[in-house]
């Protein structure tokens, strides 16, 4: 695959961040049940020439600008990270009645949402092996839908050493029943006041882990709502929370600490 310089792509990452480290992205195309994917792997040159891995499903907009800034923030020179393209190169919402959409359509199929995040990893593996990947080291997180789908994906058994979902959903239609499958360490890191994501799925969620052996946490946040690491969240539901952003970045860093200690 290609492998270019993230500039011009990221024109909108501030220079300090470029000025840390050698940033640069591959992009890779591949196909699943007749639907070609495009996702974005984000890695820097600067750190160890071996590094693990980060599957970053973005939110209901999916791959954005945005979503590949902050897959480049979370990277640093410490991982590598790959923007996972969930939907597939003929969408591409511009607005959020078209993103309902098209996160609702995987939603509504777990088996499908299963499919799309489980290829997403097996090709993060194999395509950033040449980048310096360690593939005994890889985690997943997830943003709003993003966060929903790789809690999915920990539950579908999928070998993966941490799983942090920031304001994602929580519920699945067979979540007791496959609660229990999760071999990661799981970290949900949520909105107390999130409308969208209410405290009756946060209760349900507990309820459900808590009869697992699963290694999990649940962190909530006070006065925070929904997307509360989105800088461009802005309505009564959904609103970027400064102190609670750098408070759920903190607590995955010190997860992925433990995980690959």
């Amino acid at each position: 695959m290609k492998k270019i310089l993230l500039l011009p792509i990221l024109l909108s990452i501030s220079a300090s961040l470029f000025a840390k480290a050698d940033f640069q992205s591959k992009t890779v195309r591949y196909q699943l049940d007749g639907t070609t994917f495009e996702s974005t792997i984000v890695y820097s040159k600067d750190g160890d020439s071996s590094k693990p891995g980060i599957l970053m499903v973005p939110n209901w907009m999916g791959p954005t600008e945005g979503s590949l800034q902050k897959a480049a923030k979370v990277a640093s020179d410490k991982y590598i990270v790959m923007m996972v393209d969930m939907y597939g190169v003929q969408t591409r919402p511009s607005n959020g009645q078209e993103a309902g959409a098209a996160a609702g359509a995987v939603r509504a199929d777990r088996d499908l949402m299963r499919a799309r995040s489980a290829k997403a990893l097996s090709v993060f593996k194999s395509e950033a092996k040449e980048l310096g990947l360690n593939a005994n080291k890889v985690a997943a997180i997830g943003f709003c839908f993003g966060g929903g789908t790789v809690l999915e994906l920990g539950r579908s058994g999928a070998e993966l050493d941490a799983i942090v979902s920031f304001h994602g959903d929580l519920l699945s239609p067979t979540l007791a029943e496959d609660a229990a499958s999760t071999q990661a360490k799981v970290l949900v890191l949520h909105g107390a006041d999130d409308p969208y994501v209410p405290q009756s799925d946060v209760e349900t969620f507990v309820k459900t882990m808590q009869g697992t052996n699963v290694d999990w946490q649940l962190v909530q946040y006070s006065d925070t709502v929904h997307s509360f690491t989105n800088p461009e969240a802005n309505s009564d539901g959904a609103r970027y929370n400064a102190i609670s952003s750098q408070r759920a970045f903190a607590a995955m860093e010190a997860l992925l600490a433990e995980a690959w200690r």
